[in-house]
């Protein structure tokens, strides 16, 4: 295992602005201060992974061949301020599918545990949903709700170990939070 640490990270409704199935690479608009967000964990030496359930994929919006250049969009926003990502993982299957991908399950996570070698338990998992707390309390992260996206209708009964505004918000508390832990 690697001493490296991650964030791991949901897209629609985290990192850009929630659009029903976003199948238009035009149409992905990041949420203010996520590039500045990110650039900030890749300083910090925190590896960020993106984990996204896409059911638009089985239900027949988009194609793979689409979301890789929504994608690719993502990732050239995400350069053009100085950010990057270590990964991105994908969940293709529709909610009555079987898989062990589709969150709150961590096939997902194990894709990136797999890949880049870290341990879940060690790292903060990011999102705007219930089921994004949900995944990253089975892998045994730091948890984070953020306001954005859905997330302002799930804060009554979360059970996240932090609610906050948003993206940057989390990461200055990441941050507060490791440098908390330099000390001790």
């Amino acid at each position: 295992m690697s001493q490296r640490r991650f964030v791991l990270i949901d897209r629609d409704g985290t990192i850009n602005v929630e659009k029903h199935y976003l199948s238009d690479p035009d149409q992905l608009e990041l949420y203010p201060g996520v590039g500045a967000a990110i650039r900030r964990l890749n300083s910090l030496d925190l590896g960020v992974a993106v984990v996204t359930n896409q059911s638009g994929i089985a239900r027949g919006y988009f194609d793979m061949v689409r979301l890789e250049e929504i994608h690719t969009r993502l990732l050239a926003l995400l350069e053009a301020e100085g950010a990057a990502i270590d990964g991105i993982y994908i969940c293709p299957h529709g909610p009555d599918q079987e898989c062990d991908c589709r969150k709150p399950l961590p096939g997902m996570v194990a894709q990136a545990v797999a890949e880049h070698h870290f341990d879940p338990a060690r790292s903060f998992m990011i999102g705007d949903k219930e089921v994004d707390v949900e995944l990253g309390l089975a892998v045994g992260a730091t948890t984070f709700l953020v306001r954005t996206g859905h997330g302002h209708k799930h804060v009554e009964g979360t059970k996240a170990d932090h609610v906050v505004a948003d993206l940057p918000e989390a990461v200055r508390l990441i941050e507060t939070m490791l440098a908390a832990e330099a000390v001790s």
